[in-house]
């Protein structure tokens, strides 16, 4: 006879859990729902009797309590702003689209649909597959320990479209640096390392003169500085200073002779930030909004601060660096991350290089 292990839930509900065994070395059980010790045991019986080699869940689990439980057992495995990222997209888009469904019967038409829709609001192929990325976990989490079928297998993602890299012209490029070397503070320091090292803004932010080696010429990328959701609490967001987006991004960068003299004008004490010569950092949207004034001031139109990190790339790309050197100093975790989103060329550059053909006598 066949016993499951009964109990009364946080919710109220009691809870009838059957053991399934094992397989690839995960136990799997089957749940059973009611509102009393007795309802949950007689479904647990009577579904047992009738289907007694089912090898799939039958579960009364709302999508909202199963990606909630996903999400609280997942939380203190991943990075603070990485669980903030997830449960925002479960707050968001999971719940409001799924959260009452029992999540045993969701079909992959849904899935479809929920995608479709997305889409027609304006989310960008992209930012929808990432939002599948947490729906995935979670049935993929279901299906492991609850033995619910994994509905999000074999969905088809939208095709992912390539981002369109924006750079600043030639001459906006020299206009600003003529202003930064004719303005050689905190904030024009900051702007000129990420156009000529490719640091992001939330490295720069979370830089310290203990991270610099004038002497050696190195720089190292340690810490990253983002504003992430807060879901306790009175306070909406808050400032983190936390461990790059990878490990690949945690890494060494040569510094260029160009910003070498700015560098040493500006220098702090070792345990003050950098851009802001104080223990005391600057966070990525205010460093934003100075640079949108800086920007301003050199006559040059509005940009996004990641601008300048596309404008340190494809320069690179056009001076020669080979992809591998260009991507360790980027911190991307692949080459094939540069390669898809730097390597292409300028019409400039493709003109020179159709000028070398020659016709043959």
């Amino acid at each position: 006879m066949i016993r499951g292990t009964t109990y009364k839930r946080k919710d109220g509900r009691w809870e009838c859990r059957v053991s399934l065994g094992s397989e690839s070395g995960h136990k799997k059980y089957r749940s059973f729902y009611g509102k009393t010790k007795e309802e949950a045991e007689f479904k647990m019986v009577t579904a047992c009797q009738s289907a007694e080699h089912t090898t799939e869940q039958i579960t009364e689990m709302t999508v909202k309590e199963l990606a909630l439980e996903w999400f609280s057992v997942s939380k203190n495995r991943i990075k603070e702003s990485t669980a903030a990222n997830y449960r925002m997209k479960i707050e968001k888009h999971i719940v409001p689209a799924f959260g009452s469904m029992n999540a045993a019967l969701i079909k992959a038409k849904a899935v479809y649909e929920f995608m479709e829709e997305k889409l027609r609001n304006g989310l960008s192929a992209r930012y929808i597959s990432d939002i599948m990325v947490v729906l995935k976990s979670i049935f993929k989490y279901a299906s492991r320990e609850y033995h619910i079928n994994n509905v999000t297998d074999g969905i088809i993602m939208p095709k992912k479209l390539k981002p369109e890299i924006t750079i600043m012209s030639k001459d906006e490029q020299k206009r600003l640096a003529n202003y930064i070397n004719d303005n050689r503070n905190n904030s024009t320091l900051g702007v000129a390392m990420s156009l000529y090292t490719g640091m992001r803004i939330g490295e720069i932010c979370a830089l310290k003169w203990e991270n610099i080696d004038l002497e050696k010429r190195v720089l190292t990328v340690r810490h990253t500085i983002q504003r992430i959701q807060c879901f306790e609490g009175d306070s909406k967001t808050k400032v983190i200073i936390a461990e790059p987006k990878s490990q690949s991004s945690r890494r060494e960068i040569p510094i260029p002779d160009c910003i070498m003299p700015m560098l040493k004008e500006v220098k702090g004490k070792n345990n003050a930030f950098v851009l802001t010569g104080t223990e005391k950092p600057i966070e990525p949207r205010t460093m934003q909004s100075r640079f949108k004034h800086i920007l301003e001031n050199a006559g040059v139109g509005y940009y996004n601060f990641h601008v300048c990190r596309h404008c340190f790339a494809s320069g690179a790309v056009e001076l020669g660096f080979d992809v591998k050197t260009l991507s360790e100093i980027l911190g991307h975790s692949s080459v094939q991350i540069t390669l898809d989103r730097y390597i292409h060329t300028s019409m400039e550059h493709k003109r020179s290089c159709m000028n070398l053909l020659t016709m043959s006598a």
